[in-house]
């Protein structure tokens, strides 16, 4: 975190951008480690599991429990670039997957897309840099290597820990008879979420709010575009995508997407009781998938309370909220 806060401010990168591209890709290297193997294996459940799972998770856990530690200040180009571009990569996967395979086409087209946003970012952010870094700028090559070398430790370590947790724990949820979709959704996104979650739980904590915002949205553009992207092209049929995939768990990753738009665009802050708000529909969506895995009888009432009471109570609340905020600026 040291390391790729103060690596931006040395090559003219705010730390917004670094977060959205730098961090998020680290952090998203266990998904991608996981989502490659699971293709090249014949497991497309998990390795499509893992990315909507971790996206759901981005969102909702890591945002909502770093919002919880200390309320998130969120940039400008975060609400009018990057979060639309994330609902967009989401909206697009759910596309192409209505035919029931992300192709290599599917795949590559993706993948392009990452490289566009990648470079249009890094160009915008030295055009205007960050003049709230406190680190000097055009730093010696010594120490902007130490600088690279911090980043790249704290990347690996991250990514090791979470794949060692991933491969105990499918193994595990396969001992339970649980279908892969459901391990890829739960256990798998929620280890590889790991590192998003240390990350910005630990960017709150020291004040780096744009990096600990930008890294969980930053993320999820990388799962979608990067990680699933890549795990298209390299597998020798695409991903295969399943019915409760696209009819449930991506349009609930799109609906997590576009919920971030009014709570962002409220003061450009994500307050306390909005994490904690998060963190509940988190803890709600993973018993949703344990009651229905198991076919549990309190699946139909559950059901009820979210549809009719819970869900129509918060799209309310954010909507006024929204609404106000907008005309307080106007």
């Amino acid at each position: 975190m040291r390391g790729a806060s103060r690596l931006a401010a040395a090559v003219g990168v705010s730390p917004l951008v670094i977060g959205l591209t730098v961090v998020a890709f680290g952090t998203s290297s266990p998904e991608a480690a996981v989502s490659l193997r699971s293709s090249l294996a014949g497991q497309p459940d998990i390795a499509l599991g893992n990315v909507v799972g971790s996206n759901i998770c981005n969102v909702l856990l890591v945002l909502g429990l770093s919002a919880a530690i200390a309320p998130l200040v969120v940039a400008r180009q975060l609400v009018q670039l990057d979060v639309p571009l994330m609902i967009g990569a989401s909206v697009a996967l759910f596309f192409v997957s209505l035919d029931g395979r992300v192709s290599f086409a599917d795949g590559a087209f993706l993948f392009s897309a990452l490289l566009v946003y990648v470079v249009w970012s890094i160009r915008e952010s030295r055009r205007e840099p960050d003049q709230n870094s406190k680190a000097p700028r055009n730093a010696p090559p010594l120490r902007l290597t130490v600088y690279v070398g911090i980043a790249a430790l704290g990347l690996l370590l991250l990514s090791l820990g979470a794949n060692r947790l991933v491969a105990s724990a499918v193994a595990m949820a396969r001992n339970w008879h649980l279908s892969e979709l459901v391990i890829g959704l739960t256990i798998v996104a929620v280890g590889t979420s790991l590192p998003e979650l240390t990350t910005s739980a630990v960017a709150a904590f020291r004040g780096e709010r744009d990096l600990a915002v930008g890294n969980a949205v930053g993320s999820n553009i990388f799962n979608v575009l990067f990680v699933l992207g890549l795990s298209a092209i390299v597998a020798p049929e695409g991903i295969a995508v399943s019915r409760a995939a696209v009819g449930f768990d991506i349009p609930i990753m799109i609906a997590v997407a576009v919920a971030c738009l009014p709570v962002f665009f409220t003061d450009h802050l994500i307050a306390r009781w909005e994490g904690v708000l998060f963190v509940f529909y988190f803890g709600a969506y993973m018993a949703y998938l344990i009651l229905a895995a198991a076919q549990h009888e309190a699946i139909q009432g559950f059901n009820l309370l979210m549809v009719y009471f819970v869900i129509p109570i918060t799209v309310l609340t954010l909507v006024v909220l929204a609404l106000r905020a907008h005309r307080s600026q106007r």
